[in-house]
């Protein structure tokens, strides 16, 4: 049975079904050049009329930009903000009535913002539905979604994969959501390769997740006896952490290439600081620009199917 999505709100990775996973998966193939022959429908026209508020309360280039563009691309209407000094929240407004009256003028609100939690709680008041861009350190659905498209589409499947989150696991809300996801899928075991202090929280684990936290100066060392299918590189996210960041650094780069399995991938969600040397960028392992773009077709796939326009 097709699973329905009309009106529904995407908060939290832990609310969907493999089956669900994979139907919005599927779905966006519709909306990729790659699989352009299945299309059957003008992507330009599905959601004419529509209207997505963009509320981003903290700075985005990737995710913004991209939901901006799959909603023009599926022949929406984009409002919003992403700079509270021109909105009236600089000069009071509460959370609350800022989104009652953004729901007033959208159909669907996408909503990054600091503090975890801030979704559910944008979900709970609005009566359209609420699409979670990244909420502080908790979640990232929709990245999550388009890493879980750009593996599909890497490797054909997803499960059996031997995945290496290399980075801060504490903070990282892309890697919590992402190790959730493929616990949904059997047989993938996933290392959480972090600088000490830095784990993954226990309520993302599961019991194919093994930390190892070490010394990130050892990281090729133990990425050539991990080899891993997929390397998930995150950067040690400053904003979330009152202490001297620099200590936590690591470094990927062509020496790490050389240690790497032939089939292995690098991704990442990015920004990126200088964890991924740019050196790498023309290795075909690096599929992380491929990856950022993926996530235009997922997003235009999960706002039509919200909107009950497919």
């Amino acid at each position: 049975m097709k699973p329905n999505f009309k009106g529904r709100d995407i908060i939290d990775i832990n609310d969907f079904s493999k089956e669900e996973l994979l139907f919005v998966l599927e779905t966006a193939k519709e909306f990729d050049p790659d699989y352009l022959k299945r299309s059957k429908r003008s992507n330009y026209t599905i959601a004419q009329g529509e209207i997505a508020a963009l509320l981003f309360f903290e700075p985005s280039t990737r995710t913004e930009q991209s939901f901006r563009s799959a909603a023009q691309k599926i022949g929406m209407g984009v409002i919003g903000f992403n700079d509270l000094t021109l909105t009236s929240m600089h000069k009071g407004e509460t959370f609350t009535d800022t989104i009652r009256i953004m729901e007033s003028y959208s159909n669907v609100l996408i909503i990054r913002h600091p503090e975890a939690g801030s979704a559910k709680k944008a979900a709970d008041i609005a009566s359209i539905p609420v699409i979670n861009a990244g909420d502080g350190p908790n979640q990232h659905p929709t990245q999550t979604l388009l890493d879980l498209y750009t593996i599909l589409k890497q490797f054909g499947r997803l499960d059996n994969l031997k995945v290496a989150l290399v980075g801060d696991q504490k903070h990282y809300r892309t890697m919590h959501a992402l190790s959730i996801a493929l616990f949904k899928f059997s047989g993938n075991q996933i290392f959480g390769i972090s600088p000490k202090g830095l784990e993954m929280p226990a309520e993302f684990k599961h019991a194919n997740y093994q930390d190892l936290p070490i010394d990130m100066n050892k990281l090729n060392e133990t990425l050539a006896k991990l080899k891993p299918d997929i390397i998930y590189a995150g950067r040690i996210p400053k904003e979330y952490m009152k202490e001297d960041t620099k200590k936590y650094s690591y470094h990927i780069n062509k020496q790490t290439l050389a240690v790497l399995p032939k089939n292995c991938v690098i991704m990442h969600p990015l920004p990126r600081v200088d964890e991924v040397d740019p050196e790498v960028d023309s290795s075909p392992k690096a599929i992380y620009f491929t990856q950022a773009r993926n996530g235009m077709y997922v997003r235009e796939a999960l706002l039509g199917l919200v909107l009950g326009r497919i």
